[in-house]
């Protein structure tokens, strides 16, 4: 493990400072991926700026009836929240369907999203990884490839998007608040996610988004939560055709670069 200094964020702005004045830091809060991609010496970070106590940790009812959600909020206050149970029980039931309780308790909405596209040969520093080491190769393309990617792929990484929230998200055409050294800007929670599986492709952006800090609206949705209880399909504003379509291809969605 590399050795790193630690820091913590006073506040938003200057979590931003500390992360725009050193290009080897990285943002920690839930640590949840970061901490085993160091273990596994795939992140070598000299720096972690602790951004958990950032008061980003709220959910709220905008005046145009969606939700904000802070990016620091855990994925467990995320999913029974009152207001995620009742409006949005895709997202709710996308979030539980991931990981252990335990990592549910620690991991963040934002972290959440950030997570590295990877599969189990990048984690393995012996191995050729591209999204590792852009140009070294892909294991998994004739190697242990059952989770990864059958469509949307390259033939440079065939790696998914290890997240169940961001497609809940991405169905919900839910809204990236972010600020960074840029300033502050919207986008779509697609837009997070680069098409391109080509070595190198899509790490840029990714190196781009992991040094802003976000919050993240769903836009009003009217929801039947017995239907979901009971086996049926989310309600949602998108038509079947458009339904089917992401939900059908959540790996290709967000198993980008």
């Amino acid at each position: 493990m590399t050795p790193f200094q630690y820091a913590r964020a006073n506040d938003v702005a200057d979590a931003i400072k500390q992360i725009a004045t050193d290009p080897s830091a990285k943002f920690i809060a839930g640590g949840t991926n970061l901490i085993d991609l160091i273990k596994y010496d795939v992140e070598g970070p000299t720096r972690l700026i602790d951004i958990s106590h950032l008061p980003l940790r709220s959910v709220e009812q905008t005046a145009a009836g969606g939700v904000l959600i802070g990016a620091m909020v855990p994925n467990t206050d995320l999913a029974y929240h009152p207001l995620i149970e009742e409006r949005y029980p895709l997202l709710a039931r996308a979030i539980l369907s991931g990981a252990s309780q335990q990592l549910r308790n620690m991991a963040s909405t934002g972290g959440n999203l950030l997570q590295r596209t990877r599969c189990f040969y990048f984690y393995d520093a012996a191995t050729p990884c591209n999204k590792r080491v852009p140009g070294s190769g892909c294991s998994a393309i004739d190697g242990v490839n059952r989770i990864n990617a059958i469509l949307g792929t390259s033939e440079a990484c065939i790696a998914t998007h290890p997240s169940d929230m961001c497609v809940a998200l991405a169905v919900l055409e839910a809204t990236v608040h972010v600020l960074g050294p840029a300033g502050r800007q919207r986008e779509s929670t697609r837009a997070n996610h680069s098409e391109d599986a080509r070595p190198g492709h899509g790490e840029r952006d990714r190196e781009i988004q992991e040094r802003r800090v976000a919050l993240y609206e769903c836009p009003h949705r009217r929801s039947n939560a017995s239907s979901i209880a009971n086996g049926g399909e989310p309600t949602s504003r998108c038509s079947p055709k458009q339904r089917r379509s992401v939900v059908e291809s959540s790996d290709v969605l967000c198993g980008y670069a």
